[in-house]
């Protein structure tokens, strides 16, 4: 079966070449990592943390990924459905918030069977970059309770010279758009958790201010008050092979991260979200050691 699902539309046969495709990926799940986490925004980690499952490849390729040890390659163990949906329910007996897929987009269809298969009781999170098909979205209505989407870009030429995706906005602002027909307006449980809704990322990269901007501005305009919640992340950190992107070698000052937390009250988003520039370190990213898988 030649693979579609993605907005790429590459065609790989990703059953025949196990490192097929932009992804990069077999048709086989492939796990990093299983455990709670505890460093996502407080309604998703909780005080019990949350059940991340962190999958390997994916069909963006970010010159800035912090992940990129397993983002570039298919670096973790293959996994059957049924051990898949055995990780969720061992996650969930562990006492987590909520079961967390971390870039599982290339993996839709095994993902989804195994969700339709582990009749959880907790919600199912989508940690996603925010670059995938509605088309296949849709097979995901009625299992995912909270969709945490990317809004990296809302500029074309930066998506296409930082993630080699120029349709990145359109692609995004599409699917953000489906994910909300699903869930609607954000639910929180009593103890601020939440239990249905749509989280919107947004990563400030430095010098791109005018693009922190466009996608503030447009989550303010077309989802105000209550609708979805709003997260601006200052963690960027910059990674090894950046020589041909000398702008992306430093971390967000904090006069940066300060204009754009006012830039976002200013609009009038107040249900969100926002880092303090210390939050720009690589003690964020998890040891992808296999744990849990």
């Amino acid at each position: 079966m030649l693979c579609n699902d993605c907005p790429r539309r590459c065609g790989a046969d990703r059953e025949f070449d196990k490192a097929g495709g932009v992804c990069r990926s077999p048709l086989t799940p492939v796990i990093a990592r299983a455990a709670p986490h505890f460093g996502e925004e407080p309604c998703i980690s909780g005080e019990r943390g949350s059940g991340t499952v962190f999958f390997s490849g994916c069909n963006l390729r970010c010159v800035f990924c912090q992940n990129r040890d397993i983002s570039r390659s298919s670096a973790g163990k293959p996994v059957t459905v049924e051990r898949l949906r055995d990780i969720f329910l061992e996650l969930q007996d562990e006492g987590v918030h909520n079961i967390n897929l971390v870039t599982a987009a290339h993996f839709i269809r095994p993902v989804t069977e195994a969700l339709e298969g582990a009749k959880l009781s907790i919600p199912v999170v989508w940690n996603s970059s925010g670059y995938e098909s509605v088309e296949s979205l849709r097979r995901l209505e009625g299992l995912v309770q909270v969709y945490m989407p990317d809004l990296k870009y809302l500029d074309p030429k930066l998506s296409l010279r930082y993630s080699a995706a120029k349709d990145y906005p359109e692609v995004a602002v599409s699917a953000i758009a489906e994910m909300y027909r699903q869930r609607g307006r954000f639910v929180l449980d009593d103890e601020d958790m939440l239990v249905s809704g749509v989280v919107v990322r947004h990563l400030i990269l430095p010098g791109a201010r005018e693009n922190s901007e466009k996608v503030i501005r447009f989550i303010a305009e077309n989802y105000p008050g209550d609708r979805v919640l709003f997260s601006l992340m200052c963690q960027y950190t910059p990674m090894p092979g950046l020589e041909k992107y000398p702008e992306l070698q430093r971390t967000v000052t904090a006069s940066e991260n300060d204009a754009l937390c006012r830039y976002m009250e200013d609009c009038g988003i107040e249900f969100g979200f926002f880092q303090e520039p210390e939050s720009a370190t690589d003690e964020m990213i998890p040891d992808f050691d296999l744990t849990g898988v």
